[in-house]
């Protein structure tokens, strides 16, 4: 497998494990068994039945959970417990046959990736949560949806392409992290202190 795909799959899985663990590991394992997708070694055990169809199990309720505006904050709460080790291991195995050194740091690099996804989702998430209507929950829940689509087929068939997104994204996570943190500490005020009076809206994204 070239260097440049193995590190495209290594990055964008881990980074879509971030939006949705479940359909990452699902979709690839899936697309891996019957050969649409061409997985490193060490991620030939996701095409493994019981693998990617419990982690499809998960998706039709994630996909459920996802478009139900407020309970979709809880659950990407949940979530952080699932998404960010999974994306850990998913960069873990994708780096291939290398040095422990450089699997450790390949899946803290994984982990990272993950994690900005998912804080970058639950922080847009949460500002949406503030309208009353449900029509924006569920176009960004379709949005990622397509999106995870569209880059798992970049990851091996259109590498500078998703390296590109990749690339996009940091410099945007980056520029908008101070207000990723005050809407995480709004929701945090929210939780603790729910009878608090407190302004009515995070700092919009």
């Amino acid at each position: 497998m070239e260097t440049l795909t193995q590190l495209s799959i290594l990055l964008g899985s881990s980074w879509l494990s971030g939006l949705n663990a479940y359909a990452t590991v699902g979709f690839l394992g899936l697309f891996g068994r019957i050969g649409w997708l061409n997985l490193p070694e060490g991620l030939h055990s996701l095409t493994h039945p019981a693998v990617f169809g419990i982690a499809l199990a998960f998706y039709l309720v994630e996909f459920v959970a996802d478009k139900v505006p407020a309970f979709d904050s809880i659950w990407d709460s949940i979530q952080t417990f699932v998404r960010i080790p999974a994306g850990a291991v998913l960069a873990y195995g994708a780096v291939g046959e290398v040095s422990p050194e450089l699997k450790i740091l390949s899946a803290l690099i994984g982990g990272g990736m993950a994690f900005s996804a998912h804080a970058a989702k639950s922080s847009l998430r949460a500002s949406a949560n503030v309208s009353p209507e449900p029509f924006s929950n569920w176009a960004l829940s379709l949005g990622q949806d397509v999106l995870m689509g569209l880059s798992i087929w970049f990851m091996f068939k259109h590498p500078y392409l998703m390296l590109s997104i990749l690339l996009v994204f940091l410099i945007l996570f980056i520029w908008m992290a101070p207000k990723i943190f005050r809407t995480f500490r709004w929701m945090f005020r929210k939780i603790t202190h729910p009878f608090r009076r407190s302004p009515p809206t995070p700092q919009p994204l």
